[in-house]
This record gives structure tokens, sequence and C-alpha cells, in this order.
């Protein structure tokens, strides 16, 4: 393998180790119809033992030839070096497209770039940064939330959705959303679950025109979003007429040119690039701050060093600063990767193709997996154990470039992960001062489930108790 690994460099702590159950990698591989049958319950219990152990995985199955990269020297080929070769595959379209549109997230080619290089400017670092004192203000505004259900057992999922779309709020949508933030959660929650069960029609590349289940389950919330970003533009097209809109991300978004020609975004574009982040955007955060937060409940030395660096920190007029909070960087940074965001990335081959020993047909399905990668034997030092510390110093230095994908790479790497990163420390870290959490024994396995992305399987009903 052309990598190196963790192991025999920097020691990682030798104290006792927190390893969150996950489904156990498959021995033997499934036929045909169990396949089907659980990758659509969830498709993170179908990784076989070899994904885990081996840099490059190529076999025949259900969904043709498919080749699983884990060689960080291979993935720079297929999302940097040759990106041009390899395509979003035809399966991550019909499922996400109907949704969302035909955004960044689901675009292809021209209009891919395009839209790439006109919202850039947008994710900004200064423009970016410039949004921690609105981040700052919703995590104090959850922080004050959550002091006052001490003792309760609350929802911690329910309630980072509500944080993540409070900060969206104050970022994208000042004057704010034209519908109760909690029917928004609801309604992106029900997407998601309707379109995340991989359907086996689209596995087998049925026409779209044939009915899928899961998509008319998810007309409804697909509905929903539509007439909120109809609202949201309606409104805003009149304060920017009359000159009074506030300089938030939907009015640069209104606003943003191609630097190359001058042109603006359609209509159809901005609606599905907003959708693309009230959706993807805030859901991704969310669940980086969920399991974080899980994980610190098992683990209460990395919880009391937390503490201890966020009363540190303090809270002072301008709030925390993400460069004061290296651990509960390194904690968001371990959560994503034990749990991240996206946990696969595929692509289609367009031409052939030869990574290492393997040949890559054309029209072939090339899948670079983070929740595999980030778990893989060969690149990490006790993979599945929560070890925050992996993220700090010598030892994050060492991490292979490719080994740690949790927003991808290349062209289409995650256009807001400055943004979400950010939002998440500074949310932990008032989270953190103000509250902990602890897991009820009564609760059932907290483990991962695969729809679109990586949430509590059971849901996180914790205690909180105020610090």
């Amino acid at each position: 393998m052309s990598a190196t690994t963790l192991s025999g460099k920097t020691p990682l702590p030798g104290r006792s180790r927190f390893r969150p159950p996950v489904p156990a990698p498959l021995r033997e591989p499934l036929g045909l119809f169990a396949f089907l049958k659980a990758v659509r319950a969830n498709p993170v219990a179908t990784w076989m033992e070899d994904h885990f152990t081996a840099p490059i995985v190529a076999a025949e199955g259900a969904m043709g030839r498919v080749t699983v990269v884990s060689d960080p020297e291979l993935i720079r080929r297929v999302l940097v070096e040759n990106a041009a070769n390899y395509r979003k595959d035809d399966l991550q379209r019909r499922v996400l497209a109907p949704g969302l549109g035909n955004g960044l997230l689901t675009a292809e080619g021209d209009e891919w770039r395009l839209q790439r290089r006109t919202l850039a400017p947008i994710f900004s670092a200064r423009t970016v940064r410039g949004f921690s004192e609105a981040m700052n203000a919703a995590g104090a505004r959850l922080a004050r939330r959550l002091v006052r259900r001490d003792g309760a057992r609350v929802d911690v999922a329910l309630e980072m959705t509500r944080v993540t779309l409070d900060v969206l709020e104050r970022t994208i949508f000042t004057h704010g959303l034209p519908s109760d933030p909690d029917a928004l959660g609801r309604a992106i929650t029900r997407f998601l679950e309707a379109v995340g069960p991989i359907d086996p029609l689209d596995v087998f590349g049925v026409p779209a025109f044939v009915p899928r289940i899961g998509r008319l389950r998810a007309r409804p919330a697909a509905r929903f979003f539509e007439e909120v970003v109809d609202a949201l533009i309606e409104r805003r097209r009149v304060l920017i007429a009359r000159d009074e809109a506030p300089r938030d991300l939907l009015t640069l978004l209104l606003a943003a040119q191609d630097p190359e020609t001058g042109e603006g975004l359609t209509d159809l574009e901005v609606k599905a690039n907003i959708v693309t982040f009230i959706a993807a955007g805030h859901e991704t955060t969310a669940n980086a701050l969920t399991w974080a937060l899980y994980c610190l409940s098992q683990d209460e030395e990395a919880a009391e060093r937390l503490r201890a660096e966020v009363d540190a920190a303090g809270t002072g007029e301008g709030g925390f600063a993400v460069e004061d909070l290296p651990f509960a960087r390194a904690v968001v940074e371990e959560a994503m990767r034990l749990f991240p965001p996206v946990p696969f990335l595929s692509r289609q081959a367009k031409a052939e193709d030869r990574l290492g020993r393997i040949k890559i047909p054309r029209g072939s399905v090339v899948m670079v997996a983070p929740y595999v990668l980030h778990r893989h034997r060969r690149l990490w030092d006790d993979p599945a154990a929560f070890v925050p510390e992996r993220f700090l110093g010598a030892a994050r230095e060492e991490i292979a470039r490719f080994a740690y994908l949790p927003f991808g790479a290349g062209p289409r790497v995650c256009i807001g992960q400055g943004f979400s990163v950010q939002e998440a420390v500074i949310v932990l870290a008032h989270v953190a001062r103000a509250v902990a959490f602890a897991l009820p024994a009564d609760h059932p396995p907290v483990t991962p489930l695969h729809r679109v992305t990586l949430r509590p399987a059971n849901g996180l009903g914790m205690q909180v108790t105020r610090r």
C-alpha cells in the first residue's frame, strides 16, 4: 500500500477508549436478493471484511462492476488527478435530483462548473468568518434552552437540527424562514428517510418514469421545500428592489455572478441551491454534532478535557473563536471520522482507466467510501475507537491527505466545509460550557443508519444535566 499508517508513529493516548457499536463487516458476500434487502435497510451493514483491510476491492454485483478504493494515492487519482474522467454516477443523481433539483450537489459538466465558480466567493474563508457572531448567538440560545431542561431527557438529534436551522436563519435567511423551523426540520427528515433507502429499480437502472415508492413518499416534503423557497425568493427580491436587503447568503446567492462570464444563476439554479443548503447543509452539521455529543457522553476523560478548554476560552464579547478551541475541533473531526456525513462517494468512469493493477472499464462505478476509509485498518491506529487526539499536533500531521475525507476532495469537495466545521465547533463549545449529557441505561443501541447521511438508528434521547 502506498500510504503510511499512523501505527508506530505518534503514539495515541493509552487510556480506555470508547468504541461505538456499528454493524459488523460481512465475511461472506450476500446473494442478490439478500443484498438488495440489506442495502435498502441500511447500506453500512453491507460492507465486507475485505473492504476494511484491502487497498482496493473490485467485484461484480447487483450494480455491475464496482471498484471500492481505499488507497489514498489511488483516491487522489480518482478525485483530483483524473477527476474529469469520473462523473457522479446515475444512482446518486436518480436518488437526489428529484428533491434537490439541479443544484451544485447534483449538476454535472459545464452547468456544475458555472455554479461552482459563481458560488465559491460566497463561501470564502473571510465570508465564513463573518458568520461567527451569528453562530455564537445560535449556540448561546441552544445552551439556554438546554439549561432550562435540566434533569429531563432531551432528543439530542432534534436539538441539533433546531440549532443548525437557527444558524441558517441567522446567516442565509436573516429575515427568517416563511415557515416554522421545526416543521421545516421534520420535512427534511421525512424527505431523507423517504429517498434514503436504495430502491432496486435504481440499482438496475430502470427508467425514471417508472414510479419509486420512496420518491412518491418524498413528494409532500419536496413540495413543502419548493413552497418555502418560492416564498423566500419572492420576499427577498422585494427587499433587493427597495435596497433594503440584508447582505446574507441569500442576497449574495441572488446577486452572484460567474467571475468569468458575468452571468448570474437562473431562477431554477437559485432554487435548487437554496434547497441544497437547507436540506443537505444543515443535516450534515446536525448529525456531526449529534455523534460528537454521543461519543463525549461515553468518554468522560475527553468530555472533561473539552469542558476545561471551553471554560478557559470563555465567551467574551465576540463569543467563541474556532482557533481557541483545538480540542473541540478535534472532537468534531473525530466524530466525522467515525460517522462521516456522507458515507460514500460514487463515480462513473467516462473512459477506461487503471488504478494500480486494477483495470477500470468504461461505464463502471468507482466508489470512495469515507465510512470504510476512515475505519481502514491499514490507515488508522485502533480505527474503531473514539480518539480526538488523532487530530491534534503531530498526530494530525501524519494523517495521509486522502485518508480522511468527511467533505470529499478535489473539484467537487464540499463548498460549505469551512462553514460547517466553524458552526459545529462553536455550537459544541456552547453546549459543553452549559450542560453535560448522559445516555440512559434503557436507551436502545445507538448505531448508524445510512439515509443519505448517517444518523442514529434509534434516535438519541439523552439525560441533560446543568453544569
